[in-house]
Order: structure tokens, then sequence, then C-alpha cells
């Protein structure tokens, strides 16, 4: 099987409102010291996750893989087989998922880390995979294409 992606993306928590709330933080641990080294350390362990978390997601000739690295350390792999349908969709993290990253619901698993769009997979299971994207355009062409492929 093919192994170079025909679709690779990395998200970063970048958001600059998670950045300034971390700053409010360590500031106000500080202000209204005495100084709470052990505060300042919680938040600078945050910190440190959070710079440190990226979702890559990629479209291979065998199926669609994601991972959550530091917490992933290998690919989970979805194939074409698993998969009963796609589609982009626009959604909403906190109402549908009560936030960004790694979020569980019933019969649904959703890897987010910024913004309101992703790959939406039913699978043959019964279960759901939500897998955010910043191109989910360009991330359903590549999939039609690659299964098109697959079928020829």
């Amino acid at each position: 099987m093919e192994r170079d992606p025909r679709f690779r993306e990395v998200q970063r928590f970048r958001q600059p409102w998670i950045w300034a709330l971390l700053g409010a933080i360590s500031l106000l641990l500080i202000i209204f010291g005495p100084i709470s080294w052990g505060g300042l350390l919680v938040v600078g362990g945050v910190a440190a996750l959070l710079y440190s978390l990226r979702l890559r997601t990629e479209v291979r000739a065998d199926g669609i893989y994601f991972k959550m690295w530091p917490l992933h350390r290998s690919f989970r792999q979805i194939s074409w087989s698993e998969i009963e349908r796609y589609e982009a969709k626009r959604y909403s993290p906190l109402r549908e998922f009560g936030g960004w990253g790694i979020r569980w619901t019933p019969g649904e698993i959703a890897y987010n880390v910024s913004g309101d769009q992703g790959m939406w997979i039913e699978r043959t299971n019964g279960r759901a995979v939500l897998v955010g994207t910043q191109h989910p355009e360009e991330f359903v062409r590549v999939i039609d294409r690659v299964i098109d492929e697959a079928v020829q």
C-alpha cells in the first residue's frame, strides 16, 4: 500500500485567547502573592502541554489517519471499509462536544484543535468520529479522489 499521504494537515493550539488566559492567571498568581510557585508550575505545565499538542491528519490510499501528539504515539486509522458515510461539517465545539481536544459523547468522539469545521465520519460499527480541519473542502475532495481510484 502507498504510504505517502495525499492530504496532510497539522493543527496546533495557537489561539491568542488561550495564551492570554494563561498569562492572566500567571499574573494574578504573582500579583496576589505570596507567589504560589506550585500554582505557577501548574500553569507552566498546562502551557507546555498545550504548546506541544498537535493534531496531525492524513489521507492515504488505505484510509484516514490521525493522531493527537503527545497523547497518541501512533496514528489512529479508519480504513475505507469502516466508513459508511463522511461529510465536511460545521459544528459548535463547545455546544456539541464541550470544548476542544479529544472529546467523547455517547457514540461519538471528536478530535479538534481550533475552529468550527471538521470531517464527520460515520463508521459501519455505529460510532462516529469528527476530525477537526481548517481545510474541509480539500479534505473531502482528496477522500473522494482516493476512493474513486481504489474502485477503478
